[in-house]
């Protein structure tokens, strides 16, 4: 019987082990029990508590924590008990095993020059239980490098016990992560010998690290032909067959199962992979729509994946292995397509982790997250972190929703089929008022006159879209007109549904329940149009791309950028037509996870082309060069049709191009870092866990967020007036000189000083001052305001976003 997490109390007897006994660590006396957090999160199904998989019903209740910083805030968790047994819970609690994370103190002046040491001071740690349980089971991970400490198994009473120890920084339970192209290069400006591509050599030399579901070897993505052997520096291993890896894929490693290869089941990081890094692949498609050349953004970059997350999972404890080892190996760059909602950085193990990379030059890219379009939903918001939002590119695979009436409604579908076009009765799934049938929800349209007709259905977060077709075809519908809701607006995706289908926008939806109404014989068909390029709103803010404000750190603008993340063609580990004739399979999905490796294979780029530079400098040249306007020279919009804030779009769209020659950087140290965390308000404690090194606040003059030497500004406003610096550093020109340009965020005043900084050479620093207050007369009505400050050249346009909370 196996004791997990979650388990039903009934089970708690047989899970549960002797109460263990502890004995004090050498030389680490008692401290007080107050500061214990227990970040307890109870899961029957896991998928329950992560963005879009819905579990079992199960109570709520709230999770209270303090931010370090004079805040609290509720949290809401899936918390499932066994009602028959509800009286055993706290039991259970205090008896079930779980993974807790546990940061330490290295002892002053200790260097564990080998491995086996540090493991052994780390199994010193743990409790003493039964003699009949193996002490060796209790580690789960030992970290060398993303943090100063382990995981391991323990009751929680064990855990409250162990904070106690001085040597312990803190403890809590590990969270589970949810997992957050043919053309998307072009669309980049990324062309075979010029700009960025050439100057980069395609990325060669460096080592992207992807924290995943794993990858599969052997796919063409991942053929090394003009591949270089690896640097000299990589330390990492192969964990396939002699055979599977190679000058492109040099590391593979499973933190999942140990004793396996990480080898993809799911498809999720062999897409992503190639998305990043994938070889040239000719004759690229999806079912025969979308087709080209596939090609990764940094295609002579070599590739590292780090299996951490299985069946939807991702473990926290697997991720900082994950992470861990990517940094002990030498990768370059770190893509994470994964997430957990917001916490204090300290309490954050992609936040903390991220932070060690940093430490090592190593850039990290994560995606933003997909609970847009509400505000401040973002994951991995910490500075250090390039936290990447979701656009659409400018290729659709179009299916047109016909009416009797002779209108048109354009939406997408990747199931194209050839021999529909005949039209049929058109019936609304919500006629009858039942909510459930309007989303054709399972089972809901047993008992309604859908046979042989066109189905309007309504887009419901908590059914799979694909699904919903399946319902209409199980009930004899023969088509599926697939409406959004208001929220989502005209984003649409394009799916392999199991019918003809369109996925369409809220406003056409509504047209169409009009014109059922309107008639006795309302009629439909759809008529399917295959790949279409050259959409001039593009790009534009997708739906699902989670937004800003940073919720832990509002003084840091969030997200930084914007990719490519919808409808994006990668690497798929099997065919998905029942192909077995080639190992050329793709797949079209759509996410932040999709965005990420875009921004992580830009990254390698940057890297390959300026090796020099810090991962502060590369997000700078990042975000500066960053544009605002689509393919139309109107600027970007979002879901609404409308044009899209800057908590969704933070900088913008990316630019590569343009980001290889920026012309000044905005810098930061991994030691600039610890003034703007003591100005959070957190405790040294709190800080030393993220450093792993002592801080002492009380010796640091800490620095508002703001002031951070962020490429971006996000100004909580009252009625005080607010000077922050900035320092930039020459990347352009030896002898250049700059003058600012402001676009003034609506109410507000904004001075900058000086009013020209001049260079006379390379890598030269200079400061200004921008300073803000409340327009004098003025009657602030909108919540906050957005503009920018940019620097101008001869040669160059360093653009720095502003957002203005009032308050």
């Amino acid at each position: 019987m196996a004791c997990h997490e979650g388990a039903p109390p009934s089970l708690a007897s047989a899970c549960a082990l002797s109460h263990p006994v502890f004995s004090p660590h050498p030389g680490s006396p008692r401290k007080p029990e107050a500061g214990f957090q227990d970040f307890s999160i109870h899961v029957l199904d896991s998928t329950s508590m992560m963005d879009g998989w819905m579990g079992g019903t199960c109570s709520l209740f709230s999770l209270w924590k303090n931010h370090g910083h004079g805040h609290e805030t509720s949290r809401k968790f899936p918390e499932c008990f066994h009602p028959a047994t509800a009286k055993t819970a706290l039991e259970h609690k205090q008896n079930v095993l779980s993974t807790y994370i546990v940061h330490v103190r290295k002892p002053a002046g200790e260097v564990f020059a080998r491995s086996e040491d540090l493991q052994s001071w780390y199994q010193s740690f743990l409790p003493q239980t039964a003699a009949n349980w193996d002490q060796t089971k209790r580690m789960v991970h030992s970290y060398k490098h993303a943090i100063t400490g382990f995981a391991a198994k323990m009751t929680a009473d064990e855990a409250k016990e162990l904070l106690k120890l001085d040597a312990v920084v803190s403890v809590k339970r590990e969270k589970i992560f949810s997992l957050h192209t043919t053309h998307s290069p072009s669309f980049l400006n990324l062309n075979p010998g010029m700009g960025l591509w050439k100057a980069s050599t395609l990325g060669k030399g460096v080592i992207i690290g992807v924290l995943d579901t794993g990858i599969t070897p052997g796919h063409p993505s991942f053929d090394d032909q003009g591949m270089s052997t690896p640097p000299a520096k990589w330390k990492g291993k192969c964990t396939f067959n002699a055979t599977s890896c190679n000058n492109k894929l040099i590391g593979a490693r499973n933190f999942v199962t140990s004793n396996l290869p990480p080898t993809d089941e799911d498809g999720h990081g062999t897409h992503t992979s190639s998305t990043a890094a994938g070889n040239f692949v000719k004759k690229a498609n999806f079912l025969g729509q979308a087709p080209g050349i596939a090609v990764g953004i940094a295609p002579r970059a070599h590739l590292a994946m780090y299996r951490v997350c299985s069946n939807g999972r991702c473990l926290e404890s697997h991720v900082l292995a994950g992470m861990d080892a990517a940094i002990e190996d030498g990768v370059d760059v770190l893509s994470i397509s994964i997430g957990f909602r917001q916490a204090p950085f300290y309490a954050d193990s992609m936040a903390v982790g991220a932070f060690s990379a940093i430490q090592k030059g190593i850039f990290v890219s994560c995606s933003a997250g997909n609970r847009g379009p509400i505000n401040t939903s973002l994951s991995n918001e910490a500075p250090w972190i390039l936290t990447v939002g979701a656009s659409t590119i400018d290729r659709t695979v179009k299916a047109t929703a016909k009416l009797g009436n002779g209108a048109e409604y354009d939406g997408e579908s990747l199931f194209q089929p050839k021999d529909f076009a005949s039209a049929y009765p058109l019936v609304y799934a919500g006629a009858n008022g039942n909510q459930t049938s309007a989303i054709c929800a399972e089972g809901s349209l047993r008992n309604l006159d859908v046979k042989g007709k066109v189905v309007l259905c309504e887009t419901d977060r908590g059914i799979a879209r694909i699904a919903q077709g399946q319902e209409v075809k199980d009930a004899g519908g023969v088509a599926m007109i697939l409406m959004n809701n208001e929220l989502n607006g005209y984003s649409t995706r394009a799916d392999v549904h199991v019918l003809p289908a369109t996925h369409i926008p809220y406003a056409d939806g509504l047209k169409i329940k009009a014109y059922i109404n309107s008639t006795s014989d309302p009629t439909a068909t759809i008529l399917f149009k295959g790949t279409i390029i050259g959409n001039s709103d593009a790009p534009a803010v997708t739906s699902f791309s989670s937004r800003g404000p940073s919720f832990e750190s509002p003084g840091i603008l969030k997200p930084d950028i914007i990719g490519p993340g919808v409808s994006i063609l990668a690497a798929w580990p099997f065919s998905l037509d029942n192909s077995s004739t080639t190992d050329a399979t793709f797949n079209i999905i759509s996410g932040t996870s999709m965005s990420c490796p875009h921004l992580s294979g830009i990254a390698a780029l940057l890297k390959s082309s300026h090796p020099d530079w810090s991962p502060a400098a590369i997000k700078s040249a990042i975000m500066t060069t960053a544009y605002q306007m689509n393919l139309g020279s109107k600027p970007i919009i979002d879901e609404t049709l409308l044009p899209a804030d800057i908590f969704a779009i933070g900088a913008g769209h990316v630019n590569p191009p343009k980001a290889d020659d920026p012309g000044l950087i905005y810098d930061i140290k991994p030691n600039d870092y610890i003034p703007y965390l003591c100005g959070l308000g957190y405790k040294d404690s709190e800080i030393e866990t993220i450093t792993q090194e002592k801080a002492k606040c009380s010796q640091i003059k800490s620095i508002p967020e703001a002031q951070l030497n962020y490429p971006s500004f996000s100004i909580i406003l009252g009625s005080s007036a607010q000077n922050y610096s900035r320092t930039v550093t020459n990347v352009g020109s030896a002898d250049s000189s700059y003058t600012y340009k402001v676009d003034a965020p609506e109410g507000v005043d904004v001075t900058v000083y000086p009013s020209e900084i001049k260079f006379s050479m390379a890598v030269q620093m200079a400061t200004y001052t921008v300073g803000f207050h409340r327009s004098s007369g003025g009657t602030v009505i909108k919540p906050f305001a957005q503009g920018s400050l940019t620097w101008v050249s001869s040669d160059h346009s360093v653009k720095s976003p502003i957002a203005v909370v009032f308050k």
